[in-house]
């Protein structure tokens, strides 16, 4: 195992400093008295207030310019942060509000410039829709990490199409910078990948930076959305891997999933024998937690990855700790463009989905529920045939 795997090559390379040119468009797709472009009309949920919960929505989705692919969605993943940002739980949103970033669909039309992508394809988009494409990050294939900021699918100022807010994916339509489109493996589930989008990539991210092999054990705490790709994709790469939670009843699935072993955190007798027993671990929980007692199950030269990102201060963690075994304290944050791309095609190679379940439009609301509540195995996806047709008012 080895800190610090080289990043893959960027896909989001800039191809030429010229700007995109806009295509021609037909004239009863231009909105009137607007400066920009449009091109169709895409029906959507999302909320109009922070209290509004999600409603029936219709956006106009703009014409795909040169380098654009237009994409005919069919399902989005459901991810925990669209609660948060639907309910107005982070500030800063701008309403209303389309949430989605673990997009699955098929091209439907691609722009003049658009050479690897063709109607009919299967693609995905995940959490990024543009970056800089210039910073030392974007260059580097790490366009999560944009110097600049990036772009997210959803409720981001999409700086080069007139500052617009980005609408997201619990809709029938998106178009997206072919830069930011990944292919999506025939031999997968199109709804079973839409979660890979942000959960798999977030858990594949850390695994490959400490270039997880056959020998090494991967711990992992929690085992929800983020914590059972993570015990999927290590056992992929050949890992022993180690499940640590505090709940008993988690053992069973924690050993369906493929876990070699489950340790509960809350058994001290279970956890003076892990000592020294572990790699790496990736914490994916998102409540405050004691890190100190997972530091001892580390070897020399261990890791902690930190997904999830609880809403209060963390206990204190003891320098100590780390320094005695050279332990790294680290945090992740999903991945760029090249390395989803990377993780879709392992989980291809290896048959690894997400674990799901499909929801119509009419269950947002309760699926937006039972997330809260801890109620659901482990991802929802929407299932976008489900939504109702565009209505000619627009509303975003």
């Amino acid at each position: 195992m080895t800190p610090g795997r080289p990043v893959p090559p960027p896909l989001a390379k800039p191809v030429n400093p010229e700007p995109a040119t806009h295509e021609p468009v037909a004239p009863e797709l231009i909105s009137s008295g607007s400066a920009a472009s449009h091109g169709g009309l895409a029906a959507a949920y999302g909320a109009t207030s922070p209290d509004s919960g999600l409603v029936p929505l219709t956006l106009v989705r703009r014409a795909p310019q040169a380098d654009d692919v237009e994409i005919a969605i069919e399902f989005c993943g459901l991810c925990h942060s669209d609660v948060h940002a639907v309910r107005g739980e982070w500030g800063g949103t701008t309403w209303p509000l389309v949430p989605g970033h673990e997009i699955v669909g098929t091209v439907s039309a691609v722009g003049s410039a658009v050479t690897d992508f063709a109607p009919g394809d299967r693609v995905g988009v995940g959490c990024i829709v543009d970056s800089c494409r210039e910073c030392e990050s974007c260059l580097d294939g790490l366009e999560q990490y944009c110097e600049n900021g990036m772009t997210g699918t959803y409720g981001g100022v999409d700086r080069r199409n007139g500052d617009s807010i980005t609408q997201g994916g619990y809709s029938s339509s998106v178009v997206v910078d072919r830069r930011y489109v990944l292919r999506v493996p025939d031999s997968l589930d199109p709804a079973a990948v839409a979660p890979l989008l942000c959960a798999g990539v977030t858990t594949f991210s850390p695994l490959r930076h400490f270039d997880v092999e056959e020998g090494d054990v991967v711990g992992v705490v929690g085992l929800g959305g983020l914590g059972h790709m993570a015990v999927k994709l290590a056992k992929a790469m050949g890992a022993k891997v180690v499940v640590f939670t505090t709940s008993e009843s988690k053992v069973p699935a924690a050993l369906e999933l493929g876990a070699d072993e489950v340790v509960l955190s809350t058994d001290k007798t279970a956890m003076d024998a892990a000592n020294r027993s572990v790699d790496l671990i990736i914490d994916t929980v998102a409540a405050p937690h004691d890190l100190n007692p997972l530091f001892r199950t580390l070897r020399v030269d261990g890791a902690l990855f930190q997904l999830g990102l609880p809403s209060e201060a963390m206990p204190p963690v003891n320098p100590r700790a780390l320094i005695r075994r050279r332990i790294a304290y680290a945090g992740s944050l999903i991945g760029g463009i090249a390395e989803t791309q990377e993780m879709l095609d392992f989980c291809a190679e290896h048959g690894v989905v997400a674990d799901i379940e499909v929801v119509g439009a009419d269950q947002l609301k309760d699926a937006y529920d039972r997330m809260v509540a801890g109620d659901v195995k482990y991802r929802f996806v929407l299932d976008t045939s489900t939504l109702q047709a565009p209505d000619k008012e627009v509303d975003a």
